[in-house]
């Protein structure tokens, strides 16, 4: 798998490639779908696939203060268009001068031109352009020029709902997790650099890998039955607050995880954090006496949980 971008250019080895066209936040049930018919084409053409995503998400250019809502970084998509079978990532880096390109000069000048695409996979919905002024009936008109083929998949829709990043946010925001679980075909996973803390969890008996949100949606705060999967590619079960830590001062919004059965040193350690079942919202309590009997309480639950 490459990772390209528009300004280090498309080696010539991929050029008439097939391009699958989207954002693919959370690479969900529909974006598989998605990328899943272009990897088809590209078998039957004989021709490399792309998958070309945007970064950062329009919506952080155009409302930079809006809440943090990424559902996978992009080490993430990456790996996960590595596995549905693509041969590249391209990474649109979505800045003003991107928005302000029309959809004529989007498709002429960088999907045909520079990519080289031979053909184009996009979800229904897709929009581009300045003002997003194109749709997938003119993406189909815009390419025919070029004969290039463009094909919109259809909605995926799962329980008679439709496939969103949308619902997902808000199953996360629940703590739904077995539906965005459902949806992503896969548990919610923050992924991230395990930073120093300030060691409580370690005098409580319970020592966790810390790991700060960055841009990831925020599912509800609370404890979760978690897995985790180390940067050696071993996966550990595990028992993690998600939140504020209400008992201890200042307040830090943090994933801290602990690992059952592990001692190891993970500072500065590239981790993965699933985030399984949610077990309770975050609670302040009378004594740290009373919180640790509680953490013995969520470790048994989250162990009856993740063995079943």
């Amino acid at each position: 798998m490459q990772r390209l971008s528009l300004a280090g250019g498309i080696p010539e080895s991929l050029k008439g490639s097939i391009v699958a066209l989207g954002n693919f936040d959370g690479f969900h049930l529909g974006h598989q779908a998605v990328v899943g018919r272009a990897v088809q084409r590209g078998f039957h053409e004989r021709r490399p696939v792309v998958v070309a995503t945007f970064d950062p998400h329009p919506v952080r250019l155009f409302k930079p203060d809006s809440e943090p809502f990424r559902l996978t970084s992009l080490d993430q998509r990456e790996a996960l268009f590595a596995n549905a079978g693509a041969d590249a990532m391209l990474v649109f880096e979505f800045d003003r001068a991107l928005a302000a390109t029309s959809a004529e000069d989007f498709v002429a000048r960088l999907v045909v031109g520079t990519i080289g695409a031979s053909g184009i996979v996009t979800g229904d919905d897709f929009t581009f352009g300045k003002g997003r002024a194109g749709d997938v009936g003119r993406l189909a008109d815009l390419a025919a020029v070029h004969g290039v083929i463009v094909e919109a998949v259809h909605p995926i829709c799962a329980s008679d709902e439709r496939v969103s990043s949308g619902r997902i946010r808000e199953a996360l925001s629940a703590g739904d997790m077995a539906t965005a679980t459902r949806l992503l075909t896969r548990p919610f996973a923050v992924r991230g650099m395990v930073e120093p803390g300030d060691k409580r969890g370690r005098e409580l008996g319970y020592p966790t890998a810390n790991l700060a949100l960055g841009d990831y949606q925020r599912p509800r705060f609370g404890v979760y039955a978690v897995r985790v999967r180390l940067d050696d590619g071993s996966e550990h079960d595990g028992v993690a607050n998600l939140g504020f830590r209400p008992m201890f001062d200042p307040p830090e919004e943090l994933l801290e995880a602990h690992i059952f059965g592990f001692d190891g040193d993970l500072y500065g350690r590239m981790i993965e954090v699933d985030l399984i079942a949610f077990l309770r919202d975050e609670m302040k309590f009378d004594s740290l006496t009373a919180l640790t009997g509680q953490m013995r309480k969520d470790e048994a639950e989250a162990r009856r949980i993740l063995s079943a």
